[in-house]
């Protein structure tokens, strides 16, 4: 009989059944499907009354069995044996929380400049473990350990999408959970051409740099992270929009706001 699977797909979608139907088939895995309330539902699919944006993950991850989580979104895919070697390298590592592999990007694989930078980290490594340390990851293409997921809450729903993947990885790893970007692993992301530009994408980045700065930051390096976030953005609209949404959303930062441990906070200071 063959072997119960270790490692689930999940995929969050919305309004792309295309790019969907070209990427799904591509997993090596069973995937769960997760329609962020697209307007034509998505057959087979768990459907969402609202789009909860990144937040949609959790309940994929909820539904699935498996110990490991391959998170994905309808226009990436991981490359064939990657999930079996993410699957290796968690069962060999039981403090290690999440595998970010090295993802191509469009047609021509160009490498994601977020994992290049990924690879310069600074970070010292944990005793054992493998790769890059790290401290963020991305989210349309990392395994994660299913249990530590959902004991620190998974994505938080407020901060949608952009930037909500350094909330989750700080929380991880002040859980003391291991977080490694491992180059020879590799995801594929085909994105539409100007998706990661989108004016309502910048203002949703810069209100989650904002929030996440005061929900874990030390007060006085909150005070000079935000002057410096400000004076380094855009003169923009979106700027605006993305000041004015964080301003709207202190209340719920202030009752939500938990500083980070000294050595989470002191990998911080080194990325920063």
């Amino acid at each position: 009989m063959p072997s119960e699977p270790r490692v689930t797909v999940v995929v969050v979608t919305r309004d792309r059944h295309e790019a969907l139907a070209e990427t799904l088939p591509r997993h090596e895995a069973p995937a769960i499907v997760v329609d962020n309330a697209s307007r034509t539902p998505v057959p087979g699919a768990i459907r969402l009354d609202r789009n909860r944006g990144g937040a949609g993950r959790n309940v994929g991850v909820e539904a699935a069995t498996t110990p490991y989580v391959a998170l994905t979104d309808d226009d990436a895919w991981w490359a064939p044996g990657a999930l079996a070697q993410a699957v290796a390298l968690l069962d060999a590592h039981p403090r290690l929380a999440l595998v970010q592999p090295r993802v191509l990007v469009g047609p021509d694989e160009r490498p994601d400049p977020t994992c290049e930078a990924m690879a310069g980290s600074p970070l010292p490594a944990g005793a054992g473990q493998p790769g890059h340390p790290l401290l963020g990851f991305i989210a349309c293409a990392a395994v994660v350990r299913r249990d530590a997921f959902l004991a620190v809450g998974g994505f938080s729903e407020r901060l949608a999408v952009g930037g909500e993947e350094a909330l989750l990885a700080g929380d991880l790893v002040a859980a003391g959970w291991q977080l490694s970007y491992v180059p020879e692993i590799v995801a594929h992301h085909d994105p539409p051409p100007s998706s990661r530009d989108r004016p309502e994408r910048r203002a949703a980045i810069l209100r989650n740099a904002l929030w996440h700065t005061w929900l874990r930051r030390p007060a006085g390096t909150a005070v000079r992270r935000t002057a410096g976030t400000l004076v380094h953005a855009p003169l923009e609209p979106a700027t605006a929009r993305g000041v004015g949404g964080a301003v709207a959303g202190l209340p719920w930062v202030l009752r939500a706001r938990r500083v980070d441990p000294p050595r989470v906070e002191a990998m911080r200071r080194l990325l920063d």
